[in-house]
Formats: structure tokens, C-alpha cells, sequence
């Protein structure tokens, strides 16, 4: 239901969340997070764009998040990269439809209650649950923890 680009801009932003405010280039970000790096710039640069990034030049630059995780929703991350479109008119633009028929009403509907549940979930709440149930771990916290055995 989320695109590549998506699923690419959430690691990256999971990523930036587990280093607590140091700086991490793209090339760093990519090899955590298994992205592209040509890709992963692209996106990076909509999320700067966004405002939910900041880009550091120089020796010791890279990417930090430009809030705290609590405030950013997984909506924010989506509107930023690739925004989910809504159907507000006949796709076959049939101009007896004034309203949506049944079916794209029923499409509309699931897609308001997606944009809903990720406007209620900020990156700080899913990334707190991963961690308590050390869930994702390898990806968002790519140094061993020796609080948590890994799995044989």
C-alpha cells in the first residue's frame, strides 16, 4: 500500500531517530538502511524539503532530524515523499458523477482511515514499541546493544 519511496524515507528517518541528534551522511544512512544511495539522496533532499530534515555541510555534516520524533507523524513522512492522493472526483471524470459511486467512495474510505492511522502515529511511538519488543533493532539501532542477546 506505500511505495519504495515511502518504505525508503521511514528506514532513513528510523535511522536518524536511533542516532539522537549526531549528524550522518547519506553514504551512512544508505549502508544502515540497505537504500541506494543515489536514491536515498533524492529522498533525503524532499525531506529537507519537507522541514523534517536538516542538511549539514562540512566536516562533520550530514542529516539530522529537524524535530523531536514525537512530533513527527508517519503522515508527514508519506506527505513529504509520496502523498497519498485521495479520489475527490470520477475518475472517469463522468459528469453524472457528482458524488463518488459506491465503489470509489469504498476506495476513498480505506484510504481516509490509512491517512488516519499515519496521523496518529508519530515516529517516536513506533520506534519506542520496536524497541521495547526489540523489533527492528538491526535496522534502527545498527550497533549491538548488550542489554538485548541477539538471536541464534
Amino acid at each position: 500500500m506505500v511505495s519504495q519511496s515511502v518504505e525508503y524515507a521511514l528506514r532513513a528517518m528510523g535511522h536518524l531517530v536511533s542516532l539522537r541528534g549526531v549528524a550522518a551522511t547519506c553514504e551512512v544512512i544508505a549502508r544502515a538502511t540497505r537504500v541506494p544511495q543515489g536514491y536515498l539522496s533524492k529522498i533525503m533532499r524532499d525531506l529537507v524539503r519537507a522541514d523534517l530534515v536538516h542538511s549539514h555541510r562540512g566536516p562533520g555534516g550530514g542529516f539530522t532530524l529537524a524535530r523531536d520524533a514525537r512530533t513527527i507523524t508517519v503522515l508527514d513522512v508519506v506527505n513529504a515523499v509520496d502523498p497519498i492522493r485521495r479520489i475527490e472526483c470520477c475518475p472517469l471524470e463522468n459528469p453524472l458523477h457528482a458524488t463518488l459511486c459506491p465503489l470509489h467512495k469504498c476506495l476513498d474510505d480505506a484510504l481516509a482511515h490509512i491517512e488516519q492511522s499515519f496521523r496518529k502515529a508519530t515516529l517516536g511511538s513506533v520506534l519506542d514499541e520496536a524497541d521495547r519488543t526489540a523489533g527492528c533493532r538491526t535496522l534502527f539501532n545498527p550497533t549491538p546493544r548488550p542489554d538485548i542477546k541477539e538471536a541464534s
